[in-house]
């Protein structure tokens, strides 16, 4: 069997007003995986009591994000009117289209506790039919999403289709988003279960030890797939995993800060309008994330 490892992506660090994350995608050697242009993980972090670990205000156009965590919480704010408390297990997924502005915040009740932030913010960038279409966010519960128990492990299938299951988040483009839970050594999931076709996979290892392939892999890396290489993920601790990735872009997509879209000008235009605050307000939101120039 050849190795289904393709390419093995280290965390790097990067800072998002004050918070620390640690950026997986986009990579020199991949610009995307599927749809997924972006990939971030955020924590383990303890949050102490008066630690700012707030994401003000900023614009999006072209993507869909899709925020999952695996501890704490955060509230999420949105130029659409949608205000929304997240916990591990549910999913946040916000279709930015022509152009959105979200904030994500500590939850009011959180604010003399301390708690443990854990989790991962993707994007997804949208087939060139729909990157401006209407915005939209969407929030669904632990107890709609489908999961199957597989191989001595769970499997949770957040967006798109896998393991024979489909989730209720609506998609644009043909995607899969799935959370492995490993619960012992030696449970595993193999490819020809998880039923997915598509040509770009990746696994992030979020947690634990694994063997992929002809390598022992230690958490946190993004482990990206051979096109249709069949793959074993076998757990040798307890561990977690995310599955991600769908069918190829239909085309080349530009990047800059917040904004993606298979056109420079709308970028361009974007910053424009975020430089002059002519992108639409969070009611009830204070403050905001400035352009960067350059």
């Amino acid at each position: 069997m050849p190795d289904p490892v393709a390419l093995v992506v280290e965390p790097r660090r990067r800072d998002i007003g004050g918070l620390p994350v640690q950026r997986l995608l986009p990579v020199r050697e991949a610009r995307a995986v599927g749809p997924f242009v972006f990939l971030d993980r955020r924590g383990p972090l303890d949050v102490q009591p008066g630690q700012d670990v707030d994401v003000l205000p900023h614009p999006h156009i072209g993507l869909a994000t899709v925020t999952w965590l695996f501890e704490g919480a955060m509230t999420h704010r949105d130029s659409l009117g949608a205000v929304q408390e997240i916990v591990p297990g549910n999913v946040n997924w916000m279709t930015a289209g022509r152009g959105v502005v979200h904030s994500e915040r500590r939850p009011a009740r959180l604010a003399g506790v301390p708690y443990r932030l854990h989790g991962l913010q993707a994007w997804a960038a949208l087939p060139r039919a729909d990157e401006t279409c209407e915005p939209s966010f969407a929030h669904h519960g632990a107890g709609e999403l489908p999961a199957v128990r597989e191989g001595g492990a769970m499997a949770t299938v957040v967006a798109g289709e896998a393991f024979g299951l489909r989730s209720p988040v609506s998609v644009l483009s043909p995607l899969v988003y799935a959370d492995l839970s490993f619960g012992s050594a030696g449970a595993a999931i193999e490819s020809a279960a998880a039923g997915v076709p598509h040509p770009e996979l990746a696994l992030f290892l979020a947690a634990g030890s694994f063997f992929l392939g002809a390598g022992a892999f230690e958490a946190p890396l993004l482990v990206v797939l051979a096109p249709f290489a069949p793959w074993r993920l076998e757990a040798r601790t307890q561990g977690r995993a995310v599955l991600l990735g769908g069918e190829p872009l239909d085309g080349p997509r530009h990047v800059s800060w917040n904004f993606v879209s298979s056109s420079t000008a709308r970028i361009e235009e974007a910053r424009r309008a975020w430089r002059e605050r002519a992108f639409p307000h969070i009611p009830g939101e204070t403050g905001f994330v400035p352009l960067p120039e350059g």
